[in-house]
């Protein structure tokens, strides 16, 4: 079989890292070219678990694609190379679909006091001919497949595998609820997020302590969190981390930060009730956030969240600081 040759790639110099002294979080790594025995894998399994419950996000590294750059070089190509226009076109529908494929332009999301978002991004479900797409990204569409397949089932399958073990449940169990023709195009609505570390310093998370402290640039690394899906089926044992986007230091400002993320849901029809049957959650106890006569499907939990994200009104929640609205019946902070 002939070999096929893709255009070359635009060209994409990335930020050099900041020299700024930063308070960064403390990040277990996870390393997962120690997965070849059952004694790694609980050995690895532990360490996810104390991750999870400790900071809500991880890294991992060793997991066997060394082209970062390549891929960032196609972001490039997709937010540059794009005019505004043609953005039009292929704008996302999120309020009405629930879906965010597509671009999801600046200035959708309300922040507050008539202050709206600068960011802006573009979606690709892992079966990339749902939609059409930009002229500049079409050639690369057979690359983009491979490596959505790459993040499903080398990333995200060996993560899932580990998480189970901590949870004391046969490895597939989540696997098992996560098929490759999920839909996969959300914020940190499902299971897990994968994010490619970038080297802009602009990621913080909330520490235990109160502090926020930042995300360290790791090359070739990903940095893995919690998302609404893990807190459903662990019936509260692991939670999501809250964490933001700032400005990045004085050194890195001329920079654009380029992020690519894979967001990963259980499937559509999955019920998103607690995983009762793991021996973990029997001893800690299981603190669900809604009854399970009334939890909601991945497909009714995503949809509701997207359309509703940046565009409802939120009411001032107890916490100081924390905004409040109902989703299906179930409550959702928002930090402001």
């Amino acid at each position: 079989m002939p070999s096929v040759t893709l255009p070359p790639a635009p060209h994409y110099n990335p930020a050099p890292c900041t020299k700024a002294d930063l308070d960064y979080a403390d990040l277990p790594i996870i390393d997962l070219a120690k997965t070849q025995s059952s004694e790694e894998r609980q050995q690895l399994a532990s360490q996810v678990q104390d991750a999870l419950l400790t900071h809500g996000f991880f890294y991992v590294v060793n997991h066997g694609y060394l082209q970062s750059k390549v891929r960032f070089a196609k972001c490039h190509a997709a937010s540059r190379r794009v005019s505004d226009e043609e953005k039009q076109v292929y704008a996302g529908t999120m309020k009405q679909t629930g879906s965010y494929q597509g671009y999801k332009l600046r200035q959708y999301w309300h922040i507050d006091n008539g202050v709206r978002d600068q960011i802006e991004h573009y979606n690709i479900n892992r079966d990339v001919t749902k939609r059409g797409h930009p002229e500049v990204v079409r050639p690369f569409l057979p690359e983009i497949r491979e490596f959505a397949r790459f993040n499903h089932l080398d990333v995200l399958h060996p993560i899932l595998r580990l998480i189970a073990l901590s949870l004391e449940l046969p490895e597939d169990a989540l696997v098992n609820l996560h098929n490759d023709d999920a839909v996969g195009e959300t914020y940190d609505f499902g299971s897990i997020t994968i994010l490619w570390s970038q080297p802009v310093a602009a990621l913080q998370i909330l520490s235990k302590d109160g502090k926020w402290r930042w995300v360290r640039h790791i090359e070739d690394a990903l940095v893995v969190n919690a998302g609404d899906a893990l807190d459903f089926l662990t019936g509260g044992y692991y939670k999501g981390t809250i964490h933001r986007v700032v400005q990045p230091p004085q050194d890195q400002q001329q920079y654009t930060r380029l992020g690519l993320f894979y967001f990963v849901m259980p499937d559509d029809n999955v019920k998103l009730i607690p995983m009762r049957e793991s021996p973990v959650l029997q001893r800690v106890g299981i603190n669900p956030r809604c009854e399970d006569s009334v939890a909601p499907t991945m497909e009714v939990w995503r949809k509701g969240r997207t359309s509703a994200y940046g565009q409802s009104e939120l009411k001032s929640g107890q916490e100081k600081g924390v905004e409040e609205e109902l989703i299906n019946g179930v409550l959702v902070k928002h930090w402001n």
